[in-house]
């Protein structure tokens, strides 16, 4: 059984939320969204929203890097800029790239950026020079994510593959969905990825079978924008362009619980991100109606 409810609701966005990101404080975590705007939010108080940057254009990716206490920030068609949280201070801006900025990921002293022109560039954590660039395709690179276990990268693609790199050599490519994919997420103990995509279905793949198909799932009525996992792994949650939130099961990838507006004070629009805090277990959501929600999602 899982109970949900809404605990409160973050306003001040002037435009659509895009992305969610923890910090290196429990009860904190930022948020970014088209109107340009960095937020330093707390989940104590929903009222104080600390203004971290504001940028020109839409920013769809942050990573928290918790070596150096830095927020990166993808500014669309300007690159990356760099804050030391320490001193709230810009301490890089690295114009490389005319592209929109869709994700960015931290793995073994690199900083991955997937880019809406199809290339992935790599940079060095320590000084941002440019380690490697993949460029397996001329459609964008929509999503990243990194297999602590196995040492591997998976890149979701608008060309509907998903793409493994391990190193810099490309290890596997999965014709995965029938349209883009828009999000990627290894499983905790690294032997699942999970795939969501414009086509509303979810893909679980084999790690340790050569990314084999294990199921597949139409979970939502629209495009699946992000899926994220609970820190204890147990548990999965899935974002959609129908408004909705959902709760699933990671061992059976059984359906447990919807999150919505008539239910549960949901939101009115899509919901674009989220992020499964370790903060008292709080799921977060972001969505095109400026809103962030904080729920508690109680599993008995």
């Amino acid at each position: 059984m899982v109970e949900v409810t809404k605990v409160s609701t973050y306003t001040g966005h002037k435009d659509c939320v895009y992305v969610l990101e923890k910090s290196g404080e429990e009860s904190f975590f930022f948020s970014a969204s088209g109107d340009g705007l960095v937020v330093k939010w707390d989940m104590n108080n929903p009222d104080l929203g600390e203004v971290i940057a504001k940028v020109e254009n839409s920013v769809y990716a942050l990573t928290y890097v918790p070596v150096k206490n830095w927020l990166i920030i993808g500014q669309n068609f300007k690159g990356l800029h760099v804050i030391d949280l320490s001193t709230k201070k810009e301490i890089r801006n690295l114009h490389f790239t005319e592209a929109a900025i869709f994700d960015i990921v931290l793995a073994e002293q690199k900083v991955f950026v997937a880019c809406g022109d199809g290339k992935v560039h790599a940079f060095w954590l320590e000084d941002f020079s440019l380690c490697s660039i993949f460029n397996f395709s001329d459609k964008s690179a929509r999503c990243l994510s990194y297999n602590f276990i196995f040492g591997q990268l998976a890149i979701g693609y608008s060309d509907n593959f998903i793409r493994i790199v391990e190193g810099e050599v490309l290890v596997a490519e999965i014709q995965a969905h029938n349209n883009s994919v828009f999000t990627v997420a290894y499983s905790p103990d690294g032997t699942e990825l999970l795939s969501g995509s414009r086509d509303a279905h979810i893909k679980v793949w084999d790690v340790n079978n050569n990314y084999t198909l294990k199921t597949s799932i139409v979970a939502h009525m629209y495009a699946i924008h992000h899926i994220v996992f609970k820190p204890n792994g147990k548990f999965y949650a899935s974002a959609s362009m129908d408004k909705s939130i959902k709760i699933w099961d990671s061992q059976t990838h059984k359906l447990l619980k919807v999150i919505d507006k008539s239910r549960h004070g949901g939101h009115a629009t899509s919901v674009n991100k989220l992020q499964w805090n370790s903060f008292k277990e709080l799921l977060i959501s972001g969505s095109d109606d400026r809103n962030i929600s904080l729920w508690d999602v109680r599993f008995s």
